[in-house]
């Protein structure tokens, strides 16, 4: 066949063929983006690093850093702790950051003075200088602010991250304006730093969760367990709060997207038993064996709570809204924390509140079973 006839056969041919359908290229598998957080706790003992491990188990949550600050313990041991813990659990890419070793204004002299006039607070952290003789729980000696006793699951190699921590808040917010969660699970010191360094931080945090005060009226005449006498008799005295009230007043007038606070009815009933740590550490896993070998049974679950709240928002049974403040005049209500109904405060400030009263006590369980068994 002559060429120039070979050509006009194939012609058809070759319209044919660029006539079929191109077949797409494989679209790229879509993976939904991590939530990013930074947690701000006072990781003293057990129920303060548990929490910790819950949220870098998730798989769903890319934990930026974990900054510390003084309240259950001293930030310095605190530190210390939290390094040895993730590295125990072979989570050393997580940056620790040492945060305020003391309170805005707050000391333990001026503490030991409220209580002088005032009466005592059975429950004060980094200032107990001795456990009250109904104390059952095996707790860390009290000692001073810059002491690092050995631990008992051994001292770090690893180094904090230099800088501070209201330092680190300010660089992943600019880095991440927008997306950081913070969940503040001790007193507020390092976040009332880190907006009186920048005001805009607060506009570049995504939301701030934090944790204390008891709003649901409880049963004052009624038979308490160790933990609960502080909140059954003075409710509004909360720990977090009264540590450094200075900090929480800053946290509770600055204009967040968003601010939540889990209260202690959240976690009314919600024991680390001896069962539920079993079940927990029974995969023997890295962080299971961390459990087993740390964790002491009876503690509540106070800021696992609150983790699991962030993680999981249906959990929440119940939940309101209100304005908020903390009382900063000399008394006894030095520290505690001020409510009115959401929008109907007296306009010095406060902030509107999410605020968490109850959860799911089950799911609670399920989660930290899950997740601290992985």
């Amino acid at each position: 066949m002559p060429l120039r006839s070979l050509r006009l056969a194939l012609l058809p041919l070759l319209a044919a063929a660029l006539a079929l359908p191109v077949p797409a290229a494989a679209a790229p598998e879509s993976h939904p983006e991590k939530r990013k957080v930074i947690i701000d706790q006072d990781a003293f003992e057990g129920p303060g690093l548990q929490p910790i491990l819950m949220l870098l188990q998730d798989p769903a949550v890319e934990v930026l850093g974990v900054t510390t600050v003084s309240g259950d313990g001293w930030a310095p041991e605190e530190t210390a702790a939290t390094l040895r813990m993730l590295e125990l659990v072979g989570r050393t890419d997580v940056p620790v950051v040492q945060g305020a070793v003391f309170p805005l204004v707050n000391s333990k002299e001026r503490n030991a003075r409220r209580e002088a006039l005032y009466g005592t607070l059975p429950y004060k952290g980094a200032w107990m200088d001795a456990w009250p003789a109904y104390n059952t729980m095996k707790r860390r000696e009290p000692h001073g602010p810059f002491a690092v006793p050995p631990l008992p699951e051994g001292m770090p190699t690893a180094k904090a991250r230099a800088g501070s921590a209201a330092e680190f808040l300010l660089e992943m917010t600019r880095k991440y304006p927008g997306q950081v969660s913070v969940i503040a699970m001790g007193p507020l010191t390092n976040l009332a730093l880190a907006q009186r360094l920048d005001e805009g931080f607060a506009g570049r945090v995504k939301e701030v969760v934090t944790e204390g005060g008891n709003f649901v009226a409880g049963d004052v005449d009624g038979e308490h367990d160790e933990f609960d006498m502080q909140t059954a008799y003075a409710p509004r005295m909360s720990f977090n709060h009264f540590f450094d009230p200075e900090a929480a007043h800053v946290v509770f007038t600055t204009k967040w997207r968003r601010l939540v606070l889990v209260t202690g009815d959240a976690n009314a009933g919600i024991f680390g038993t001896q069962a539920l740590i079993d079940k927990a550490a029974a995969s023997g896993r890295p962080v299971a064996r961390y459990l087993r070998q740390t964790a002491q049974a009876g503690f509540p679950l106070w800021d696992e709570v609150q983790a699991a709240a962030w993680i999981d928002p249906a959990i929440v049974t119940r939940k309101g809204r209100m304005a908020m403040d903390v009382d900063l005049m000399p008394g006894a209500n030095y520290g505690a924390l001020l409510s009115w109904p959401a929008g109907k405060g007296p306009g010095m400030g406060e902030q509107d509140v999410e605020v968490v009263f109850r959860v799911d006590k089950a799911r609670v369980e399920g989660m930290f079973v899950d997740l601290l068994g992985k």
